[in-house]
């Protein structure tokens, strides 16, 4: 190691250590080792446009974020919890579904887990809550694991910066995330199902079957969405990026006349919220852009190559170290540092080893969601805590169960890979 990359390091886990943002701390430490090993610190503005101009696809991430939020000013969030209420509301543990299933459906138009966790989660907590039928913990921690799932289900923000750094078909990338999401929905709901039962939860009052074809219709326009999305991608019709786009006025047109739904007023929030979301990201994809050519310049990912085969270890057994190494990393830094930073020194080792790179992309993809949720840092739970004022010790001593069950569900999608591909498969993935 150069002593310009051990100064760099320092900087970098010394700014971290004391509270600055990560994106920060990355652009801040590169100019170290820039000005240390005698290269133009310019180099760092020139890195990241040149990465910017490369990436048409990251314009994907704001259009994204501001349809998410669109969604979550409207009335569009409500009528989706009434048709999830409706749906599964009337069986054991029935908020707790709705939960899971709000959350299933609601991360097929936002791609952020965040969004999901601020802006429906709060509402269906206050749900829960209410007359004591469950704990302020429980509801809490439901919310936060089932809000993991946002990001699997497409539209993904963390799948198209795995796309970014990795090279492959975000589409591709899309439908793969579809089947591991829909797995992560049922061991959640599996595992709110046998709490319900043990801790005798109180049964919800059904909604009347003959309510919900009326409650369907009022949420259909909103249920659309997703299906509007793959089309678009998987027909050819639009790129990932245009689909955002897409994404972005379908929210924007349902919302503001089909629902009447948002003010001029509204509005301008929305924007400005978004706007604000977009540059904490991009501050971390322009650090991340200056790092990855320091990281290249210092070999770094072939010394990681040579000493992994040096190591002789199974493509299974790389996964397990990868993936454990992911999840903690998780506990102390946020999904987008991870998969733009730390991936990209292992995709090498991965294409080497003949492990699918689309199945790669979504074990780390819903790895880092779990980070999200893992006590000490856990980023939703702290959005949730913020929200709702429910303690954090509270969410933490409940959220241990929930995260025991999304890691049975992260073993089966690395113990079987056919689960991840099986849809990209059947749509022409040559994987």
């Amino acid at each position: 190691m150069s002593m310009e990359l051990a100064l760099m390091l320092v900087t970098l886990f010394g700014l971290a250590g004391i509270g600055t943002p990560i994106g920060y701390s990355i652009i801040i430490a590169s100019l170290v080792y820039l000005g240390l090993g005698g290269f133009d610190i310019a180099l760092a503005g020139e890195k990241i446009i040149q990465g910017i101009f490369k990436s048409f696809i990251l314009l994907a991430v704001p259009l994204f974020i501001v349809s998410a939020n669109i969604m979550n000013a409207g009335t569009i969030s409500d009528r989706l919890l009434q048709f999830c209420v409706a749906a599964v509301g009337r069986f054991r543990g029935g908020l707790g579904h709705v939960n899971v299933v709000a959350s299933l459906i609601f991360s097929g138009m936002s791609g952020s887990a965040v969004a999901d966790a601020a802006g429906i989660g709060k509402i269906i907590i206050e749900m829960m809550t209410k007359d004591g039928r469950y704990s302020r913990g429980y509801a809490a921690a439901i919310t936060a694991a089932s809000a993991t799932i946002g990001p699997i289900i497409p539209p993904s923000i963390p799948m198209v910066l795995y796309a970014l750094v990795s090279d492959q078909s975000i589409g591709f990338l899309f439908f793969a995330g579809i089947v591991p999401g829909l797995v992560m929905g049922v061991v959640l709901m599996a595992m709110n199902f046998y709490l319900a039962q043990k801790r005798g939860f109180a049964l919800e009052a059904p909604v009347p079957l003959n309510e919900l074809p009326k409650t369907t219709a009022r949420a259909f326009p909103a249920l659309m969405m997703p299906a509007i999305l793959l089309w678009g991608i998987y027909s050819g019709k639009t790129t990932p990026t245009e689909a955002a786009a897409v994404a972005a006025l379908y929210a924007l047109l349902l919302a503001g006349l089909f629902y009447r739904a948002l003010t001029l007023k509204s509005l301008y929030h929305v924007f400005v919220d978004s706007a604000r979301s977009s540059a904490a990201v991009g501050v971390v994809i322009g650090g991340a852009f200056i790092l990855n050519f320091i990281v290249i310049s210092e070999g770094i990912p072939q010394s990681i190559s040579g000493l992994l085969s040096g190591l002789d270890v199974s493509p299974l057994v790389f996964l397990l170290g990868v993936n454990l190494l992911v999840l903690l990393l998780g506990c102390v830094l946020d999904a987008t540092t991870i998969i733009l930073v730390i991936v990209p020194l292992f995709i090498p080792t991965a294409r080497e080893m003949g492990i699918d790179l689309v199945h790669f992309g979504v074990l780390i993809v819903v790895n880092s969601m779990i980070g999200l949720i893992t006590p000490p840092y856990g980023i939703l739970l702290f959005v949730i805590n913020a929200v709702t004022g429910i303690p954090l010790k509270e969410i933490i001593s409940e959220i241990w169960t929930f995260l025991a069950a999304l890691l049975i569900a992260l073993l089966i999608m690395i113990l079987m890979p056919d689960i991840v591909l099986w849809l990209p498969r059947l749509l022409g993935y040559q994987g």
